[in-house]
């Protein structure tokens, strides 16, 4: 996660800690923070758990490939509360319950509550169409420190990314009735060619609602998301995105709003924000430059910083990375599953800096990024080390001139850039 206020804006949330290794204030944003963290490569992973497969909507881009269906072999009761006390003794700093849909497993509020109890910091990601009052309540008393919901555009755009007709109207139900609990609830939206271009009329929708945490990720390629890049935006696109989150980040901090914006799943974004921040000669710059290297961008994500578990129990890299299994927790304790480097990937993915290829291990950025998404590069190209072909960053903004480029054409690491991609 890129987290624009606390870079752009020198603002504050609970995550610093986590993510940049320095204190935030006691309530930023609603909550208690995340422990400081002495070093970004030794922390445990937050881990995103699917809990279940069914899902009550059927999105475009839903990286399970998830439907409104019961699915065979998925973790009993008795197994979920198990691997939560793995997790909590391994000391992981926070569990994401996902899905499919989290709100469709009948058990769910037993494991947050659960989980609220070991310490581990519960967290959901859903789509908010089950959140009634009552169900809000039982959210809040249960010990959830965060709800995200996802929406992905404003009404008939949302409810065509959805799948469902009325979907925006129940997910904005969902995020009322979250807010008159008092429980902490953000947005999270994907960014595609389907509502990038209302990325103006999304901030002030935000701040119309009241809504004081967003998260906006890159596409990652992955489950009815995999089709790559038609719905991916341009390297273009993703510039200007960039260039209308910053701008509308800034107005938020100017007119004193308390609204946590970030970005997730590209790294890059890091490294433009502060290539703008030297550009417009803004204060801070070098001290934005030490927290990016500090956090080590993908050095530190998947495979270190991110885990997933699925609905039966394998362990992948990250939740875009389903198709790679490092083992299943009922089998093996997932400390000892996640901490053993025997696996090819894992040891790579422990030690990125040493693997990556291409463009991106010649960029003078590398100790900022280190790849970006690992998986994105695998997709484009077949080779886990590949460069990260959302990488929007230009030759001359990386270092990389006409010399090392034939170096890298020398060795075999051209990796051209997808024509797609490359407006």
């Amino acid at each position: 996660m890129i987290d624009i206020g606390k870079l752009y804006c020198d603002g504050t949330s609970t995550g610093d800690g986590l993510r940049y290794g320095t204190e935030s204030k006691a309530d930023a944003h609603g909550n208690a923070p995340h422990r400081v963290e002495k070093d970004a490569s030794q922390r445990r992973p937050i881990v995103v758990w699917n809990t279940t497969r069914t899902c009550n909507l059927k999105c475009v881009h839903c990286y399970t490939d998830s439907e409104n269906r019961k699915y065979s072999n998925e973790l009993t009761t008795k197994e979920a509360l198990k691997l939560i006390d793995e997790l909590s003794d391994f000391g992981i700093p926070s569990l994401l319950f996902s899905g499919g849909e989290p709100f469709m497993r009948e058990d769910l509020f037993k494991l947050l509550e659960y989980a609220a109890r070991k310490n581990v910091r519960p967290v959901i990601s859903t789509n908010g169409t089950l959140i009634d009052r009552e169900t809000a309540q039982r959210v809040k008393d249960s010990g959830v420190v965060y709800v995200g919901i996802s929406l992905d555009g404003l009404e008939s755009i949302n409810d065509r990314f959805r799948g469902v007709e009325g979907a925006f109207t129940r997910t904005m139900k969902g995020f009322d009735n979250c807010r008159a609990v008092n429980q902490r609830v953000g947005l999270r939206l994907t960014l595609t060619k389907r509502n990038y271009e209302d990325l103006h009329g999304i901030f002030d929708f935000i701040e119309k609602e009241g809504i004081n945490r967003a998260c906006f990720y890159h596409l990652v390629y992955s489950g009815r998301g995999s089709s790559m890049y038609e719905d991916d935006l341009s390297h273009g696109e993703s510039r200007h995105a960039m260039d209308i989150i910053l701008q509308r980040t800034d107005d938020y901090f100017r007119r004193g709003l308390d609204i946590n914006i970030l970005t997730v799943d590209n790294h890059a974004d890091g490294v433009y924000l502060y290539l703008k921040m030297k550009e417009q000669n803004r204060e801070g710059a070098e001290d934005v430059y030490s927290l990016l290297k500090w956090n080590g961008g993908a050095a530190n994500s998947s495979g270190v910083g991110i885990a997933n578990i699925d609905f039966n129990g394998n362990v992948h890299p990250d939740q875009f990375w389903q198709d790679y299994t490092f083992g299943n927790i009922r089998e093996r304790n997932f400390g000892d599953i996640w901490m053993d480097e025997r696996d090819p990937l894992m040891h790579g993915l422990k030690h990125k800096k040493d693997f990556i290829k291409g463009r991106c291990k010649l960029c003078r950025f590398r100790d900022l990024c280190t790849g970006s998404m690992r998986v994105r590069g695998y997709r484009a190209y077949g080779d886990f080390w590949a460069p990260d072909p959302q990488c929007y960053l230009t030759d001359a903004e990386i270092g990389l001139d006409e010399e090392k480029r034939r170096y890298l054409k020398e060795i075999g690491e051209e990796f051209p850039i997808p024509s797609e991609l490359a407006r």
